[in-house]
């Protein structure tokens, strides 16, 4: 039986007991392009629903999750495709064999995959929502049960024997079969009456002939029809059926990566900006730089939590991530946090540069004022780079891990490479300031003493250092804009993990934590407390003595 009712804009709900006694047959609703915004509890109440297509209602919003509560049987079909649906109920779906929800953006959470039994087949809108179905044997449990309801009277008297082999072999066959096919599988259905499970046949299993035979003429399928769920659209690419980081031992890496990142340079940029020395120019960057890697580990901060918080069950919160505020806000941190760090490391070069080459023209030494402009300049562009994405040039929703990878359109794809070529320019101008540095410090006529020299050394580990994790990252980037991929995003994340932010681990200690300026501030501030002040005066009287040899 058919009913339709459709392109009524009046219609604004479906109510409860909507199409009770309406029919006994079987029944198929066709309720397509109306006003509807929501559907009751029981509104289906008292029928045999076989298909009901709730396609191209765009305001429809609620499903109660009592909808299809009273059903006698069904439904096998549910089309919800075109509409504002957010969730579909939990209860009244397992009949359920086919479910439609394409174009149906406002759906980014399913029901726990326990809900389909019957599912065959489905037509969605978001990839990831396939992950659920893509290796759930729907009938698995079903059919386990049958086997073991089947074999019943043979347990009765050779459960002991056969126990543990006849389940072995059950985990084996996963294969839809028929009895005749395996030696294990014996079924003695005369004699037991009404008990007997509806076949009324004496069967037999012609393999082992000591046992009580039987004669039919059919194969009994224990269940038929395909495990697989049929799902569409597929997984792509740039997002696989997997959890954020990817593999188990990211997992544990990630907070040690990004508490480490967190925790160091926020001593760091307390040690600094706490000091009663004067805020010099490499002071000043180094704080920059601070925060910068600081904003760094935030990012892996809050994409660890997210996969810890998800862990499993990516797949059903995958759409509500990548495209909420969420993974925005993470994008941005990562964008903006490594562009403010190579900028300022190429500062903090050129800074070192013009010092050591200009060291005997004092009136050519660069100011505070210099570099504070100069670092507004570097922190508004960082800012407007990482913010770009927001506003639809390229997106941070692409993938899950929340890096503007898409490069759809050629605004997008120009944005990518763009900043992939500022990082390879930043990168020259820092080797060529170091190689014109290394150049100077060793030439027998330069007289700045060993202090330029320790600082030229430390500074170019620290700069090998931060674009060691750079040049990976950059070399597969490119590869991936030219369509020719040497990576999957899988295997990226570790890259995302192990080097891309290496910097922001190493440079609290390149750059701070291991020198003896740090060191003496450190002791000084914690002399204000009463602790290490003999640490302190040693080093308050070396500070004197330098100044007045100087």
């Amino acid at each position: 039986f058919f009913s339709e009712i459709a392109d009524n804009p009046f219609m604004t709900s479906v109510p409860a007991n909507a199409f009770h006694g309406l029919c006994n047959e079987s029944l198929t609703l066709k309720l397509y392009n109306n006003g509807f915004t929501s559907i009751q509890g029981h509104a289906f109440n008292g029928t045999n629903l076989d298909a009901i297509y709730l396609h191209k209602n765009k305001y429809l919003e609620v499903i109660n999750d009592d909808a299809f509560l009273g059903v006698y049987s069904g439904p096998t079909l549910l089309d919800v495709s075109r509409t504002a649906v957010a969730n579909l109920p939990a209860k009244g779906l397992e009949s359920l064999k086919e479910l439609m929800a394409k174009h149906t953006w406002t759906l980014k959470k399913l029901p726990a995959v326990k809900v389909f039994l019957q599912l065959m087949r489905a037509d969605l809108s978001y990839p990831s929502h396939c992950c659920a179905f893509k290796s759930w044997k729907k009938t698995s449990g079903f059919r386990k049960r049958s086997v073991k309801a089947l074999r019943g009277p043979f347990y009765k008297d050779y459960a002991e024997e056969y126990t543990d082999h006849t389940d072995t072999v059950y985990d084996k066959n996963t294969k839809f079969m028929n009895f005749h096919e395996n030696s294990h599988y014996y079924i003695f259905l005369e004699e037991h009456g009404e008990g007997n499970l509806g076949f009324g046949q004496e069967l037999k299993n012609p393999q082992i002939e000591d046992v009580q035979t039987f004669y039919s003429h059919y194969d009994y399928p224990v269940c038929g029809g395909n495990e697989d769920v049929i799902c569409t659209p597929e997984p792509d690419e740039l997002n696989p059926c997997e959890d954020i980081m990817g593999y188990q031992f990211l997992r544990i890496v990630v907070w040690f990566v990004n508490l480490l990142a967190i925790l160091g340079n926020i001593f760091v940029l307390f040690i600094l900006l706490t000091s009663h020395y004067k805020l010099t120019v490499p002071r000043f960057l180094m704080c920059n730089l601070a925060f910068a890697d600081f904003c760094m580990g935030l990012y892996l901060l809050l994409i660890a939590s997210v996969d810890l918080y998800t862990r499993s069950e990516y797949y059903n919160h995958a759409i509500e991530w990548q495209t909420g505020p969420g993974c925005n806000i993470a994008g941005f941190f990562t964008v903006f946090a490594s562009e403010l760090s190579v900028y300022t490391l190429t500062v903090i070069t050129l800074e070192r540069w013009y010092a050591i080459t200009f060291a005997m023209r004092p009136d050519r030494k660069i100011r505070l004022r210099h570099a504070l402009v100069i670092m507004l300049g570097g922190w508004l562009s960082c800012f407007l780079l990482a913010l770009l994405p927001l506003v639809g040039v390229s997106s941070y929703s692409k993938v899950s891990i929340c890096l503007p990878m898409d490069t759809e359109t050629p605004v997008a794809e120009a944005y990518v490479v763009f900043i992939l070529i500022c990082n390879i320019i930043a990168f020259v101008i820092i080797c060529a300031c170091y190689i014109k540095i290394y150049v100077t410090v060793r030439n027998p006529q330069y007289k700045s003493g060993d202090k330029d020299t320790k600082i030229a050394k430390r500074m170019a580990v620290l700069i090998f250092t931060d674009f060691l994790c750079m040049a990976p990252i950059s070399f597969h980037a490119l590869s991936a804009i030219m369509n020719k991929p040497l990576i999957t995003v899988t295997n990226s994340k570790i890259l995302l993990v192990l080097f891309y932010p290496l910097n922001s681990c190493a440079n609290p200690f390149l750059y701070a934590i291991f020198t003896k300026a740090f060191r003496r501030d450190v002791f000084i501030l914690l002399s204000k407390f009463g602790i290490c002040e003999h640490q302190a005066q040693v080093y308050r009287g070396q500070t004197i003595s330098a100044k007045n040899s100087s």
